[in-house]
């Protein structure tokens, strides 16, 4: 597993890496962005690429609502699809990209995954304007942790916060899309 937090890069890397996480959030949110023209409009996607090659294994959205399954949120999905292609429970040596950082249930299951790096756009802070969530960091719930993953981000948060602000997405949350119960 390559441990980016020690690593020393040498100069233009970290520029490199930047543009790189940048390029990859930005198709991520154009993925994610086509469920704003369906009847279930979801601001949450996930991709999990290659760490070493950059190659997308799999990408996935949000479908709590359609499975009516609680956990079926998009990092979990994209994990579950990722270890199913590959055929085993690690992901070591792949990297996963969020448009919103990943609550804990997603943070531990990265972390159970092996995966190498999570990176993600909005914040769980951000989301929570809009959605309920577990309001623990994602970087927390990576140093409580007996496995290692890093956790970047946020990446393009602006950018990613526009998919709860989408018209469409806006109708849904009106509509009870992850509401605090009164």
């Amino acid at each position: 597993m390559i441990d980016y937090r020690a690593m020393k890069a040498p100069a233009g890397t970290r520029a490199t890496v930047k543009s790189l996480d940048e390029e990859r959030m930005r198709d991520l949110y154009l993925f994610t962005l086509r469920t704003m023209e369906t009847d279930h409009p979801v601001p949450y996607g996930a991709l999990i690429v290659n760490t070493k090659t950059g190659e997308r294994l799999v990408r996935a959205t949000n479908n709590v609502v359609r499975e009516n399954d609680p956990s079926s949120h998009a990092e979990l999905r994209a994990v579950r699809l990722a270890c199913k292609k590959l055929k085993r429970p690690s992901l070591a040596g792949y990297t996963m990209y969020s448009t919103c950082e990943p609550c804990a249930m997603c943070m531990g299951n990265a972390l159970w995954a092996r995966l190498d790096r999570v990176v993600f756009g909005a914040t769980i802070a951000d989301g929570n304007r809009y959605c309920i969530q577990i309001r623990v960091p994602a970087k927390q719930v990576a140093r409580q942790a007996d496995m290692t993953c890093a956790v970047d981000g946020p990446v393009l948060r602006k950018l990613c916060c526009t998919l709860f602000t989408h018209p469409n997405m806006q109708r849904a949350f009106r509509a009870g899309f992850a509401q605090p119960e009164s």
